[in-house]
């Protein structure tokens, strides 16, 4: 059983006195987040590529030797096998040091943020975003889960979307 479409849920409701500029900011801090996150995502295949490059080299060490070049095994062995990949460190240890030195922090940050500006909502940009641009009638433009749109909701979703027009324009 679905209920009619009646905007996003409570989590997803800009609270009372938050302005759109503070709502703004919000969603530019989730938004850089977001990308630290993604540059978190390539730093660990930077760790995981170097590594298997590394393991793979334990195989070119050996068909080396078979091949009649133990001088070339040794030197992989030696000047490159286990190698730092910047002075002092592995690629385990720059994760570590991005983690604790800049992701976490600024994981902790936004969090705080959101919990102080606006009572803990998250995305709020994105949910009056999705509100002015959902398609009134639209079964698959609803405003959540589980909802169909329902009778009148053209007029209704009209009326939303002017008024979030108005509230960016303005502010509370």
């Amino acid at each position: 059983m679905t209920s009619h479409d009646n905007g996003p849920d409570r989590a997803h409701q800009r609270p009372e006195g938050v302005s759109h500029t503070t709502v703004e900011a919000l969603g530019s801090l989730s938004k850089a987040l977001e990308t630290t996150e993604r540059a978190r995502g390539h730093l660990y295949s930077f760790h995981q590529l170097t590594g298997t490059a590394d393991l793979e080299l334990d195989r070119a060490v050996e068909l080396l030797r078979e091949a009649g070049h133990p001088e070339w095994a040794e030197t992989v062995r030696t000047q490159i096998l286990g190698r730092n990949v910047i002075p002092g460190h592995w690629t385990f240890q720059i994760v570590e040091a991005y983690d604790h030195t800049y992701y976490e922090p600024f994981r902790e940050f936004e969090r705080a943020a959101v919990e102080e500006l606006a009572e803990g909502h998250d995305h709020l940009y994105e949910a009056e975003m999705k509100e002015a641009r959902r398609t009134a009638g639209h079964p698959d433009h609803t405003a959540r889960p589980g909802t169909t749109p329902g009778p009148g909701a053209r007029a209704e979703e009209h009326n939303r979307t002017d008024r979030a027009r108005e509230s960016r324009k303005e502010g509370p």
